[in-house]
């Protein structure tokens, strides 16, 4: 069972990324934003910015430019799974001998694969504009590991969205507040630059522990408790999307 259910989410995965290797423009626009972001910031708004730290302006920021393009990337997985629900895919395949679950799964390892590389395009820019980083390979595993993490929570998070979405444009726009999140934590400026209630909402929110925690990894720190309080929040959001997508998915397929 294992077996089948692996070799059906290959295949339909494969289908995916053709899609994706005919349109490369996906990657390049998600990748466009945050690149333009981090123009922005560094060679415009930069210089007026204190962060507190003896890091570069782009050291600094480039951990919340990541989470931006991760969070910029998934609004494709919902946008082509209401595609697939809307041109009858679904229905197609409920009538071939495939594992329910392996549809969903070819979707979401699709979005993996897609944010990662547009992960590698910002980092390869980045290193171009200056970002250095004295991180161990142990470092490197563990950013990639909570870069995963956090792509993977918030496709599930896409996949409700795709599933539940009436129009092309409600499927995707679910995305925005995803986006608007790293710039109320600590992703651009300390977070006790910001007013009482901002700052308590940015200590206390997902992305400021994420993003404190890529931080440390890349100056080779130590990471203190941000780590653990990083890996609660996407372990959390994970199966609790995982969880109601499934039952979502279930109940359009009945």
């Amino acid at each position: 069972m294992t077996a089948h259910v692996l070799g059906d989410t290959g295949v339909l995965t494969g289908r995916s990324l053709r899609h994706i290797l005919r349109s490369p423009d996906t990657i390049v626009t998600t990748a466009v934003t945050p690149i333009a972001l981090m123009l922005l910031f560094v060679y415009v708004l930069g210089g007026a910015i204190e962060t507190g730290s003896d890091q570069s302006y782009i050291d600094y920021m480039l951990p919340g430019i990541l989470l931006i393009t991760i969070a910029s990337g998934i609004a494709y997985t919902a946008y082509r799974l209401f595609l697939d629900m809307q041109d009858g895919i679904f229905e197609r395949f409920q009538s071939m001998p495939i594992a329910r679950s392996s549809v969903l799964w070819a979707h979401v390892l699709t979005s993996l694969v897609a944010n990662l590389v547009s992960v590698a395009i910002v980092i390869g820019v980045a290193l171009l504009m200056g970002f250095r980083t004295s991180a161990s390979v142990g470092a490197w595993l563990a950013l990639a590991g909570i870069l995963i993490l956090f792509t993977l929570a918030l496709t599930w998070l896409a996949v409700i969205a795709g599933l539940s979405a009436k129009t092309v444009d409600g499927a995707s726009a679910f995305s925005y507040p995803l986006i608007f999140l790293p710039f109320i934590s600590s992703a651009f400026v300390p977070t006790e630059s910001m007013p009482g209630p901002v700052a308590w909402f940015a200590e206390n929110q997902p992305v400021t522990s994420i993003v404190n925690s890529l931080r440390a990894l890349f100056a080779q720190e130590p990471v203190g408790t941000d780590i653990w309080i990083a890996l609660a929040w996407l372990v959390g959001i994970l199966v609790l999307a995982y969880t109601l997508a499934i039952a979502r998915y279930r109940r359009r397929i009945s």
